[in-house]
């Protein structure tokens, strides 16, 4: 699935806090924010793309996730908090060769052609990896150990990159073919930028085969490159990106130009990313995996970064005036995207209250993030009780409408997007600066979900708010608005 991953290491945010980030660029999914407690978690798993069964281990744990509310294709649930304070989001489609993929095939669905032959089931995908991994692990290292066994076990049908976290660390992972795989610890220093390509640019096969510290990788990961002359690197150095991801003109449009403006925000000064002599353009195959930002990084920056259309390029699709490069590359922040998530899991919280899950739904462009607490048996019913028909009863048709709507008629309606952007992210600090204070003072647990009550309702009033005022405008915008006084 089309999305882009922003990760931050705890010493590169302002808080201390490890922050994984996605936007779930779908094909206008309709999403909701749902708890799902042990009881729900089925002890036998059945995809619906792979045709595959898998039974899953006795005592999950309780977790959030943001399904599609039509599960035709599968639950797809695209992020989430575990009761242990670790954090995942899956996944991040990316790309690799030819090569690769004739080496260690894809594991695709084959249904049989004729009666005598039996289907053969696929790999395991996007829509199963959150629900088949994230209840039963306690750390992001276990994460990337439980998810490599699975791929080992059954294979994938895509390729795709997951992040996993806790309040220490953040570890990358991507799927090399259909059975293989690598991944690596965020430095505690530095911020990932990842659009849909594979994506790391350095790794220490050292210490992937030995202390394991920073790098983990498929067993015969060295035997496979070797045997199938993948290595394209020149003078002994190992660039994953090089081996197993790809450099295409689609990329070139598509891809990389997100990872250029993501690093631009980062650091700024570091790097020239415009003009005849820039380090890096839109177009660059080599733009480094990660970077150490030149400011800590808030999740409104996050916000900001996932939320682009290249303000202060000329490649702007809302500019005024066209430069030729209007719209030329694909934006960060698109029309399609269902839900985006930005999980902050904090060193210096209680532990019922380590985690926040900050929630988008729709356009990042146009709609706002709000902070929830993960850790509760129930979510409110404004984020969890949506159906496929539209609504302003729910966060995610209010959000979807919003910028529908603000989309058609931009230069009226960005600011009033914008106050109600910071509306809700200042309202949503202030609640939860209110009720950390009280979970620490009391300790009682049970004050999370009363805090997400809290932080629902005032969702909703702001973004009713919002709504009516964008809807106002648009209207005033529309191409059949005549007066009398017209001539």
């Amino acid at each position: 699935m089309p999305c882009t991953t922003l990760l931050v290491g705890k010493q590169a945010s302002n808080n201390g806090a490890t922050l994984i980030a996605r936007t779930d660029d779908g094909f206008f999914d309709v999403k909701k924010l749902v708890v799902v407690s042990p009881k729900e978690q089925k002890k036998t798993y059945q995809s619906v793309l792979g045709h595959l069964t898998i039974e899953l281990p006795e005592n999950p744990m309780r977790y959030t996730a943001c399904p599609s509310v039509d599960p035709k294709n599968g639950i797809w649930a695209a992020t989430g908090v575990n009761e242990a304070n670790v954090g995942m989001t899956a996944t991040e489609t990316i790309t690799s060769n030819p090569r690769v993929l004739a080496a260690d095939p894809l594991v695709t669905y084959r249904k049989a052609k004729t009666k005598k032959e039996k289907d053969v089931p696929g790999g395991i995908g996007e829509e199963d990896i959150v629900v088949l991994v994230l209840p039963y692990i306690r750390s992001a290292r276990e994460g990337v150990l439980r998810l490599a066994a699975l791929l080992e076990q059954y294979g994938t049908y895509e390729s795709n990159g997951i992040a996993f976290s806790d309040e220490n660390e953040i570890w990358w992972m991507e799927t090399i073919g259909g059975h293989h795989w690598m991944a690596k610890r965020v430095p505690d220093d530095a911020a990932v930028v990842m659009p849909n390509q594979f994506g790391m640019d350095r790794f220490d096969l050292d210490d992937a085969f030995g202390r394991q510290e920073a790098h983990l990788c498929s067993k015969d990961l060295r035997e496979f490159i070797a045997e199938y002359r993948l290595d394209c690197n020149q003078n002994g150095a190992f660039n994953p990106r090089a081996i197993f991801g790809s450099h295409s003109d689609q990329d070139h449009v598509y891809n990389t130009p997100r990872a250029w403006y993501m690093g631009r925000c980062l650091a700024p000064r570091a790097f020239r990313w415009d003009g005849p002599d820039a380090d890096f353009t839109p177009e660059s195959d080599d733009i480094p995996w990660c970077f150490v930002p030149e400011r800590k990084v808030t999740v409104e920056d996050v916000k900001a970064i996932l939320s682009s259309n290249y303000a202060g390029t000329p490649y702007n699709p809302y500019l005024n005036h066209d430069t030729g490069m209007r719209g030329k590359y694909r934006s960060i922040g698109i029309n399609r995207t269902g839900v985006t998530s930005v999980i902050e899991i904090r060193p210096d919280a209680p532990a019922c209250a380590k985690a926040i899950e900050w929630i988008c739904f729709g356009a990042t462009t146009f709609d706002a993030l709000l902070p929830v607490y993960p850790n509760v048996p129930v979510m409110p019913k404004y984020l969890s009780d949506v159906t496929l028909s539209a609504s302003t009863g729910n966060f995610y048709w209010a959000s979807r409408l919003i910028g529908a709507l603000a989309d058609h008629s931009y230069n009226q309606c960005v600011q009033i997007v914008t106050r109600y952007q910071n509306a809700v992210m200042t309202e949503g600090r202030k609640i939860v600066l209110e009720y950390d204070k009280k979970i620490r003072e009391t300790g009682d647990a049970a004050l999370c979900a009363m805090a997400n009550e809290k932080l629902a309702a005032m969702a909703k009033e702001q973004t009713d708010k919002a709504l009516t005022a964008v809807l106002h405008e648009s209207s005033v915008t529309m191409k059949n608005g005549y007066n009398r006084a017209d001539n």
